[in-house]
């Protein structure tokens, strides 16, 4: 997050290896800061408030899987070994040992645990007016982060408002993924009961803090994954009756820096491109790293700065935009056409030995600018929003559980604004056409944004849009190796694994 503050944190978790929150643990003296000692006033709040949000950073990994482990993308890079889980997983070739698998969880267990730190009950109760705000923030990182790893893992621990050492977490079990649902729900509901809309929040000017909108449109999205589809009518009926969302105008620049923010951003992780890093600590970063390992392959010239080629876009994806639909280019960049247009060869890049489609993530791209930054490791350090909701994201969910509740009338005005937004004729169909034209429009709305495999696994499609995929196994992915052995062997592979 933008200006993280370094917190002091005291628990001790498996989940937190070397790599996943070593930056974040800097205890001196050790394990003498706790709760009851630590939190003394309401800028200790903010400053775990701000670590717990840091976190955030780790969705780099769930976003690059939303699509390379779908139709809509493949791994890339510099070759099939270089980030090697990626390219299991585009395979469907991953097991339990398995880089980018382990850091998702790591990742998530880090801010569930910073959360806990704040949540978790205290003998010298601190007041202050903020102090509901601040909890309730904390709620909502928590329910995100559960839900990132309900998504990926099915049953997992639930670990609520404490913190645990290692011993303690070698007698806990897998929790099943429906009490997991109910936590999310109970913590997106307590959040939504405090948090105002934006426009009406009094730290409305800081960029970042999540407001009433993206706790109900994250709570929608759970109830979606869990089709509780008159909850999740309900819900996004909130949002869109709130009337402080609308589609911004023009699709093609929605995702450039310079739009952030704007009348269709529900929940955004926030960047900052003026810190360096390095390739040794990616979850240290401030910056958005994915432009960068997106970027162009050895290209020199205007418009783009280089890159490492990950996360290409297939022809599958390419072909399957409806003629003259605009966002076919704002999110597939032609590379031979681009090279073309510059008046450059074929061979002006380079190939990654990792794959190549003639394509690139054009929604998340580094920027010739962003090159001449001149910050140090810039292909690290983009300060480029990753879009997590977006209001066309919740119309087109509305659009969804309207429509599995018999209103397709309502559904199909959702899904006809999310159309007629980028030029395209209204559809007219009903019941399962329809279905079928807003899960169409979900792809071509929003592939390369990280959603399509969950979207494939919960719409019970993936079998037969994702080569290799087996049916019983692969909607969910296999618990770590790493953390079942740290678990004293106690918590059961998924099915298949």
């Amino acid at each position: 997050m933008k200006n993280i503050i370094r917190i002091l944190t005291v628990f001790i978790s498996i989940f937190l290896g070397s790599l996943g929150c070593s930056k974040f643990l800097d205890i001196n003296p050790p394990y003498t800061q706790d709760a009851e000692n630590f939190f003394l006033n309401e800028e200790d709040y903010l400053r775990a408030l701000t670590g717990a949000y840091d976190l955030l950073q780790g969705m780099f990994v769930s976003y690059w899987v939303g699509d390379i482990a779908s139709d809509n993308c493949i791994a890339g890079g510099e070759s099939v070994t270089d980030t090697e889980g990626l390219h299991q997983i585009d395979n469907m070739s991953h097991g339990a040992v398995n880089n980018e698998l382990r850091s998702v969880m790591r990742f998530n267990y880090c801010g569930i645990s910073r959360c806990n730190f704040l949540l978790e009950p205290k003998e010298n109760e601190i007041t202050f007016p903020s102090k509901a705000v601040i909890m309730a923030e904390a709620k909502f990182l928590r329910a995100f982060y559960y839900f990132e790893l309900v998504k990926f893992f099915g049953d997992i621990p639930l670990i609520v408002d404490e913190r645990l050492g290692v011993q303690q977490i070698q007698n806990l079990d897998r929790t099943p993924s429906v009490e997991v649902y109910a936590q999310i729900e109970k913590d997106l509901n307590e959040a939504i009961s405090v948090l105002s809309f934006k426009s009406e929040s009094s730290h409305s000017g800081i960029k970042g803090r999540v407001d009433k909108g993206a706790a109900l449109g994250l709570l929608g999205k759970v109830y979606i994954y869990q089709q509780k589809w008159e909850q999740a009518r309900q819900t996004f009926s909130s949002i869109i009756n709130s009337g402080y969302y609308s589609l911004a105008t023009d699709y093609s620049t929605l995702f450039l820096k310079e739009n952030e923010n704007n009348s269709e951003t529900v929940f955004d992780v926030e960047y900052s491109d003026q810190e360096g890093g390095s390739y040794g600590c990616l979850i240290c970063l401030e910056g958005n790293l994915t432009p960068g390992y997106q970027g162009i392959r050895q290209y020199d010239g205007e418009v783009y700065g280089d890159g490492n080629s990950y996360n290409l876009p297939t022809q599958n994806l390419y072909d399957f935009f409806e003629y003259q639909d605009p966002r076919r280019e704002a999110t597939c960049l032609d590379i031979n056409s681009f090279l073309t247009s510059q008046g450059l060869p074929a061979d002006a890049i380079g190939i990654g030995a990792g794959g190549h489609t003639g394509f690139y993530n054009n929604k998340y791209i580094k920027s010739r600018e962003e090159m001449l930054n001149g910050i140090p490791d810039n292909d690290l350090t983009s300060g480029v929003n990753y879009r997590v909701i977006r209001y066309a994201d919740i119309l087109l969910m509305a659009a969804e559980a309207n429509n599995q509740l018999g209103e397709d009338t309502i559904a199909l005005n959702f899904l006809n604004q999310v159309r007629t937004r980028v030029g395209l004729f209204e559809k007219t169909s009903s019941g399962t056409t329809l279905y079928n034209d807003i899960l169409t429009e979900r792809r071509s709305e929003l592939s390369c944004e990280g959603h399509r495999f969950f979207d494939l696994v919960r719409t019970g499609k993936a079998s037969t849009e994702i080569g290799g995929f087996i049916v019983g196994k692969h909607e969910l992915f296999p618990i770590p190796q790493d953390e079942i052995d740290l678990a004293g062997g106690n918590w059961s592979q998924n099915p298949g694994y």
